[in-house]
């Protein structure tokens, strides 16, 4: 992970999942995008280990095809052209991260999001899938439409999550703009070192 520090979003989604996920484990990477989150996952996972990768547009899913393919690491990811809601249907073993990174491509086509109602969905999946001392990171995005929704829905959700099977935390850049992305990490109860 090269360290870019406190003001990046993504940074500090990664470095949450660093602490949980390591050689062996499985990872999954809800929005692939252009395969940086997935890249970063399949490094943490090591030769022996999986990533699970989804997106719904067939050229995120070649962009990180690419991209793992000039690291090599492209044998240790299954990309899966579905949308994040229905990744029970293809993971069934309890998981060490999942990583959201909402919003658009960056890139892509723009009126092309992650929504609400599909996001919450989602992530209860995954929090299903967890094994006991993993973790969620959601980079969220408020600037594309839908984004405060899908926000405030998330926020609203986790919230309500009960304290003695989830840790919750949300970080807020204080010092930047409104529309500068947050971070929620959720992890299941049970973390051991």
């Amino acid at each position: 992970m090269a360290p870019k520090g406190l003001g990046s979003a993504v940074y500090l989604a990664q470095m949450f999942l660093s602490q949980v996920l390591g050689s062996g484990g499985t990872g999954i990477d809800a929005t692939a995008g252009n395969g940086y989150d997935t890249l970063f996952l399949a490094s943490l996972v090591g030769p022996r280990g999986k990533v699970y990768a989804f997106d719904i547009q067939p050229i995120a899913l070649q962009n990180t095809r690419l991209l793992l393919e000039q690291h090599g690491y492209a044998e240790r990811v299954q990309l899966l052209q579905a949308g994040h809601e229905e990744m029970e249907k293809f993971v069934s073993s309890p998981v060490d991260a999942v990583i959201f990174n909402l919003g658009y491509l960056p890139g892509g086509d723009h009126g092309v999001t992650s929504s609400a109602g599909t996001t919450v969905k989602a992530v209860r999946t995954a929090l299903n899938l967890l094994r006991p001392g993993g973790r969620v990171s959601i980079v969220v995005y408020t600037g594309h439409p839908g984004g405060k929704d899908e926000y405030l829905r998330l926020e609203e959700m986790t919230s309500a999550l009960d304290g003695r099977h989830f840790h919750v935390l949300k970080i807020d850049f204080l010092n930047r703009s409104q529309r500068a992305p947050s971070v929620i990490v959720i992890e299941k109860a049970g973390f051991t070192p």
